[in-house]
C-alpha cells in the first residue's frame, strides 16, 4: 500500500464521532488561537498589499476576507493563510516544525462558509489537516528545514486533506490531491537573509495551493499516486534524510493535533525557550541592564541557522534574531507584540547587551532536538556573579502548557481590530464551534 492510500484510508474513515473530547476542545482553542494571529496581522503592509492584489483581481464572494468583504474560496485562504502568520504568534509542532494554523485553518474556514456546513464537520476537518501535514513535516525533518520553510511546503499537504474532508471527496480523490497539493509545495528560507515580505506568501500560497488541489480533484482532476515516496517524488527530491514510518506509525489511533504548541512570545519559536530563561532571570534577580558583563546562549542548531543575526536592520528581522531576543527580554522582561517595535530596534541599551551575547550550538540541547526546543542561558554579572537558566520546553509547549484563560487574554490582546464586545461575543462563539449549525454565521460576524 502507497503512503498515499494509507492517508487516504484514515481520511475516509475518520469520523467527527471518533473524536475525544479532549481533541475536540484542543481544536477549537487552535481555531481561536489562529484568529487571533490573523485579526492582528489584517492591516500589516504586506497583508494589505495581498488584499488588494485579489481585489483587483476579483472573485466570486464565496468567502470572508480578515481583511474584511469577501472573495472566493481560493482567494479568502491566501488572505487569510498570510495574515495569521505575520505577527509571528501562530501555533507550532515541534517535530515537524510547522505553522499548522496558518495553511489548515483559513483553508477550511473558507470551504466550510461557502458550502454552510457545521462547526463539528469544520473541527474534524482541522484534526485531519494537522494529523497529515504533521506526519509528513516529521518525516523530512529536520533535514528538509534548512531550506525549506516546513509550513509552506509540509503545510500545503494538510490544507489539501482538510479541504478534501470537507469537500467530501472519496479516497481515490483524496489521493489526487494531495498528489497536486506535493507538486505546489514550496517555500525557500532565503527571504530571511534581507527580512523580504515572502514569508507570508507561504502559508497563504499552501493554504489556496491544497485547497486548490481538492476542488480539482473534485472534478477528477489527477495526481500522482506516489507524490511522497515515489522516486521523483517529495521525500526524494526535497530531504537528504527521510523516515517513511512516520507517516502511518500509530495513524488512526493517536491525534497528533494534541501535540501542537502555542506562542507567547512574538518571534521565530526558536528563540522561545531563551526568551523564557531571560525572564525567569531578570524576575529572580534584581539587576540593571548596565551590570551585565556578558551573556552566553546555547542553543540547537536550527536556532543558529535560522536566528544567529547580531545586526538586525528591521522589526520583522529583529523576530528571528536570538541576540535580540534575549537582549529585548534581559532588558524589558518581556517580549510581547508592542515590545517589538522600532524604538525597541535601535534602544541603545538593548544594542549594548546584544553586543554582549554570544550564543552558539550547546551538544546537550542540540542532542535533544527536534522533541525538545530548549536553550541554555548564563548571564555574568559585573560584580563577579554568574546566573545559569536551562529549559527544555518553551512555554506553550504541551509539556510546558498554556491554560484556556492564557489563550483567551492572548486573543483578546491580538485581535484589537474587533470591539471590546465583538471580541467576547467572537471568542465565545469560537469556543462554542461544535454547536454551531452554519460556519458561516461565524465568519459573518467579523
Amino acid at each position: 500500500m502507497s503512503l498515499s492510500q494509507a492517508l487516504a484510508n484514515y481520511h475516509s474513515k475518520l469520523t467527527y464521532e471518533d473524536l475525544p473530547e479532549e481533541v475536540i476542545s484542543f481544536t477549537k482553542l487552535c481555531i481561536l488561537d489562529y484568529f487571533g494571529s490573523s485579526f492582528a496581522g489584517a492591516e500589516k503592509e504586506p497583508i494589505q498589499m495581498i488584499s488588494e492584489t485579489i481585489n483587483e483581481m476579483g472573485g466570486k464572494p464565496q468567502a470572508t476576507l480578515i481583511t474584511k468583504g469577501k472573495s472566493s474560496v481560493l482567494n479568502a485562504a491566501l488572505v487569510n493563510g498570510a495574515s495569521s502568520h505575520i505577527v509571528e504568534l501562530d501555533d507550532i509542532h515541534k517535530g515537524s516544525i510547522i505553522h499548522a494554523a496558518t495553511v489548515v485553518i483559513p483553508a477550511a474556514l473558507a470551504v466550510a462558509e461557502w458550502k454552510n456546513l457545521s462547526g463539528k464537520e469544520l473541527i474534524l476537518a482541522v484534526v485531519i489537516g494537522y494529523e497529515v501535514c504533521f506526519r509528513i513535516g516529521e518525516a523530512v525533518s529536520p533535514s528538509h528545514y534548512y531550506y525549506w520553510h516546513n509550513t509552506g511546503t509540509c503545510g500545503t499537504f494538510g490544507s489539501a486533506a482538510a479541504s478534501a474532508k470537507l469537500l467530501g471527496l472519496d479516497e481515490e480523490g483524496f489521493i489526487n490531491a494531495i498528489g497536486n497539493a506535493g507538486s505546489q509545495a514550496a517555500g525557500l528560507w532565503e527571504f530571511i537573509e534581507d527580512g523580504a515580505m515572502t514569508k507570508q506568501l507561504h502559508p497563504g500560497k499552501a493554504a489556496m495551493n491544497g485547497l486548490l488541489s481538492a476542488l480539482l480533484a473534485q472534478k477528477g482532476f489527477t495526481g500522482a499516486k506516489e507524490i511522497l515516496e515515489g522516486n521523483r517524488g517529495f521525500f526524494k527530491a526535497m530531504s537528504d534524510e527521510f523516515d517513511e514510518d512516520k507517516i502511518t506509525v500509530n495513524l488512526g489511533e493517536e491525534f497528533k493535533i494534541l501535540e501542537n504548541s502555542f506562542k507567547v512570545h512574538a518571534s521565530c519559536r526558536h528563540t522561545h525557550a531563551a526568551i523564557d530563561l531571560a525572564i525567569e532571570i531578570v524576575k529572580e534577580k534584581k539587576f540593571e541592564s548596565k551590570d551585565i558583563e556578558r551573556v552566553e546562549v546555547g542553543c540547537y542548531k536550527s536556532t543558529m541557522d535560522i536566528t544567529d543575526n547580531n545586526d538586525p536592520r528591521t522589526q520583522y528581522s529583529s523576530k528571528f534574531s536570538i541576540q535580540y531576543c534575549t537582549a529585548l527580554a534581559l532588558v524589558k522582561g518581556s517580549a510581547n507584540l508592542d515590545d517589538f517595535n522600532e524604538t525597541s530596534l535601535w534602544d541603545p541599551v538593548i544594542r549594548k547587551i546584544m553586543g554582549k551575547i554570544n550564543a552558539q550550538i550547546d551538544p546537550e540541547i542540540a542532542s535533544a532536538y527536534p522533541e525538545r526546543w530548549g536553550s541554555k542561558v548564563k548571564v555574568f554579572l559585573k560584580n563577579g556573579e554568574t546566573i545559569e537558566k536551562q529549559a527544555d520546553y518553551p512555554k506553550g509547549d504541551p509539556e510546558n502548557p498554556v491554560t484556556l484563560e492564557d489563550l483567551k487574554n492572548k486573543f483578546f490582546h491580538l485581535a484589537t481590530v474587533l470591539s471590546k464586545e465583538k471580541r467576547n461575543a467572537f471568542s465565545a462563539k469560537v469556543l462554542k464551534l461544535d454547536q454551531l449549525d452554519n460556519v458561516a454565521d461565524l465568519m459573518n460576524s467579523i
